[in-house]
């Protein structure tokens, strides 16, 4: 980026080529530049026709056989596997540049990339050697657990013994990746009706995944349903390692914050871009031109200040699940689960304020525009859309209620969860955990 001397300005932020030029700060490590530079010209030309592919409804998948190709569906995967070996802080921030570029393709790997963590964690290390020379062969996971009706975690989705596998029937919604994965991280239930998970083939015979989701934003996502009819799996895949992640409820939690982080910094990018390029003023504005107009700029200013903010908040978190995984690397799991009791209640602490930041600049980036801020050609609704649609994934409603228990009572997430279930007082555990 060139100081311009004789007007004590800079070229355009969003040209520049590190991120603390473009105005969003340090990233969290010293070599993040380094790590980052070989992805952002494909985030760039994933930028580029996003309008389009919104418009249109052109499903990524030359755009996520470009990121394959660029190792990005390996950054968690250890160096000496063959993966990049990244930190859960670069890992986030990197997830905020590709959902500025485009967040529909953040929320398709969401599931990949949980997965890579579940298996970072997996105490059988066999077994996380076995999927992690499949990621780095360039195989993605897709995610099969929602299904529509009934209570949230209920399943109706069937695993048969048969011989040496079993047979799988069911039917699943909001199978978010499994459009573009080779294998869908699934769960069901046996005869007895007790839980299964399976890493199933999403090529294998009987399983079909149907582009059927119609919401209004992320609507590239491919998160509809996906059938299961008389599927045979293996019985290596079935249960081959019991348990997840600690942390990966704040980590798919977080995954969703970075998409909004994201989204505030492509709608900060497009209404500084077209405030810039305009032309018009108001004749009750306070300059002939809008990016001389002090309150415009204050429009601007409050999108920008938003998705800075967002962002940070983004890699605070992401620091708290970083404390938790050292924890299980170092085998200490009195440590790993208080941790990660703490990483709860600071992704419960973050959803609220995340949420409203970036709901709130994508509806005020209109007023810095007039109606030609409007025109489709621009897309900027799609920001909103978008934002909107990812809050309503990871809900806010329950979090400043859950946050407040934590501050008033020593009530961490998971005793509330425990409680609502048994039928306790629902922020009150009877004996809070000392925190």
């Amino acid at each position: 980026m060139s100081t311009h001397a004789d007007t004590g300005t800079v070229d355009r932020p969003d040209q520049a080529a590190t991120q603390i030029e473009q105005g969003w700060g340090q990233g969290p490590s010293a070599r993040y530049e380094a790590l980052a530079g070989p992805f952002r010209p494909i985030f760039r030309r994933i930028r580029r026709d996003a309008v389009i592919r919104d418009g249109q409804r052109l499903l990524p998948f030359e755009e996520l056989e470009w990121l394959k190709a660029a190792r990005f569906t390996t950054l968690r995967v250890p160096v000496e596997q063959g993966g990049q070996g990244v930190t859960l802080p670069e890992l986030f921030n990197l997830l905020i540049e590709l959902s500025e570029a485009d967040p529909n393709i953040t929320n398709i790997l969401r599931p990949h990339i949980g997965v890579t963590e579940d298996l970072l964690n997996a105490r059988n290390k066999a077994h996380g050697d076995r999927w992690f020379a499949r990621i780095v062969a360039g195989e993605t996971f897709g995610n099969g657990f929602s299904e529509t009706g009934g209570n949230v975690g209920v399943m109706t989705t069937r695993f048969t013994p048969e011989g040496d596998g079993w047979r799988l029937n069911g039917k699943k919604f909001y199978t978010t990746g499994s459009l573009f994965a080779d294998w869908i991280n699934m769960g069901g239930i046996d005869e007895a009706g007790e839980p299964v998970g399976a890493i199933v083939s999403r090529h294998a015979e009987g399983v079909a995944v149907i582009d059927d989701w119609n919401g209004f934003g992320q609507m590239l996502t491919g998160s509809g349903t996906t059938t299961f009819e008389n599927v045979f799996v293996p019985g290596d895949v079935v249960n081959a390692e019991k348990g997840r992640a600690r942390y990966v409820g704040a980590f798919f939690q977080l995954v969703h914050l970075a998409t909004l982080a994201g989204i505030g910094r492509a709608a900060a990018n497009d209404v500084a871009r077209l405030v810039a390029e305009r032309s018009r003023a108001y004749g009750h504005g306070n300059a002939d031109q809008a990016r001389d107009d002090p309150q415009i700029l204050a429009v601007v200013g409050r999108v920008r200040g938003a998705a800075y903010g967002a962002g940070a908040i983004v890699l605070k978190v992401a620091e708290s699940l970083e404390r938790v995984f050292a924890h299980n690397q170092a085998g200490d799991r009195l440590a790993e689960d208080h941790a990660g009791a703490l990483a709860d209640v600071e992704i419960n602490e973050a959803v609220t304020v995340v949420s409203d930041l970036i709901l709130d600049a994508t509806t005020a980036l209109f007023d810095a525009l007039g109606s030609s801020g409007a025109g489709r050609d621009h897309g900027l609704d799609r920001h909103w859309r978008n934002a909107r649609t990812i809050t309503s994934h990871n809900p806010r409603v329950y979090r400043d209620r859950i946050a407040g228990a934590f501050a008033v009572n020593g009530t961490l997430p998971a005793q509330i969860r425990r409680n609502i279930k048994d039928g306790a007082p629902r922020d009150n555990a009877a004996s809070p955990p000392a925190v």
